[in-house]
């Protein structure tokens, strides 16, 4: 086949965090299976721009990528030159999947494909979560959708990674025909050593963002008598991480907490194969990469009712399911610290699982058969 892949941002651009590790990914393992991938974005790398030439093609890991200038330095990423490219070759490719919402770039590419009635493929990589449709500009976000956007969406197929996902995009768009198929994950080489930790270890590793509530997970710490450290693997706004220095002086646990900066590669897994237990109390996820991550080392994970694979986690019996609310939180944390034998089974039993359910092949098998499924039809959800 001969894909298009519309993103407002990609490879090296890693500071937008998640997503373009998974988009790409799928690009790539296409392309390994023998099919065209070509990627249109922008030349936004934060507040910065990435140093490639716009408009020319690029090989970046076997997929052409055409990065162009976008008019606006913030998260909006309007790019006219984009749209016009879109608008001369969209008949060319075989699909056109869209990734991400809210922006500009994506809204207008969205709207040439109606214009020349394409109906693409969109992945809102949870952009229309509950919390993010109330947060960062929520008034904006109404009048875009009242004024475009569910028309543009409507006239979508829809793709989703988790069932969460799929139940807050059919709040926005209801009875939306789309399927849920897991984004494909990075997984460890090789079966990185557990060691047995003197003190019960719980470990974050995300993007240092208000987002993923590690002020939730430092404050209800705070009312654990157990003794335990707390690893904090990630970057972010010094002033937000100030902030939580902050907190972590007010709730009285500062010295049990350890920021060990960034883990990428196999550094990550080595990290994440040290912990007892991964922690992820986010007020928003449609997905969470890490916790698959995790799972694969063998450990064990504690993750909050909003991230988007905590039904997944729930019916596996992979760790351990929280809503926000503190008292919840703290009661949670404490029945996965009593409980060893637990965790001593999900070490044993999950890597394995884990990599057979995510074997990048068979995923990206999935996406195929939603690209030939004709568009005029509804999909079933899985």
């Amino acid at each position: 086949m001969n894909i298009l892949f519309i993103v407002p941002f990609y490879k090296p651009a890693y500071s937008y965090g998640g997503p373009i590790v998974v988009i790409a990914r799928l690009a790539e393992t296409l392309v390994a299976m023998g099919h065209t991938v070509t990627v249109y974005t922008s030349t936004a790398n934060g507040a910065a721009e990435l140093p490639v030439v716009p408009g020319q093609p690029m090989n970046v890991d076997g997929v052409c990528v055409y990065y162009f200038k976008r008019v606006t330095g913030d998260n909006t990423h309007a790019s006219p030159a984009l749209w016009l490219q879109l608008d001369r070759t969209i008949h060319d490719f075989e699909v056109v999947h869209i990734h991400s919402w809210w922006n500009f770039l994506v809204l207008g590419a969205a709207w040439v494909c109606r214009r020349h009635s394409v109906k693409p493929i969109i992945s809102p990589h949870g952009m229309l979560s509950e919390y993010i449709l109330t947060t960062n500009n929520a008034a904006k976000k109404r009048w875009l959708h009242r004024l475009v956007g569910k028309k543009l969406l409507a006239a979508s197929v829809l793709h989703v990674s988790t069932k969460l996902e799929l139940e807050e995009s059919r709040q926005v768009i209801p009875g939306w025909p789309g399927q849920i198929i897991p984004n494909l994950v990075a997984l460890p080489q090789y079966a990185p050593t557990r060691p047995a930790n003197d003190v019960f270890t719980i470990g974050f590793l995300s993007r240092v963002d208000p987002k993923k509530g590690l002020d939730v997970l430092i404050r209800v710490l705070g009312q654990i008598t157990q003794p335990y450290r707390l690893l904090v693997a990630g970057t972010g706004s010094e002033t937000y991480i100030q902030e939580l220095h902050a907190l972590a002086a007010e709730v009285g646990n500062a010295d049990k907490i350890t920021w060990v900066g960034w883990k990428n590669g196999e550094d990550k897994f080595t990290f994440l194969a040290e912990l007892d237990l991964f922690a992820l109390t986010s007020h928003s996820e449609n997905f969470a990469i890490v916790v698959i991550e995790s799972l694969a080392t063998g450990t064990p994970v504690l993750i909050s009712d909003q991230v988007g694979l905590y039904q997944y986690v729930r019916e596996h019996d992979y760790g351990w399911v929280t809503p926000l609310d503190p008292a919840q939180v703290v009661a949670t944390l404490q029945a996965a610290m009593r409980d060893h034998a637990k965790r001593q089974r999900i070490g044993a039993t999950a890597p394995v699982l884990i990599r057979r359910e995510y074997d990048d092949r068979t995923l990206a098998q999935h996406y195929l058969d939603l690209y030939q499924a004709p568009a005029a039809h509804a999909l079933p959800a899985l």
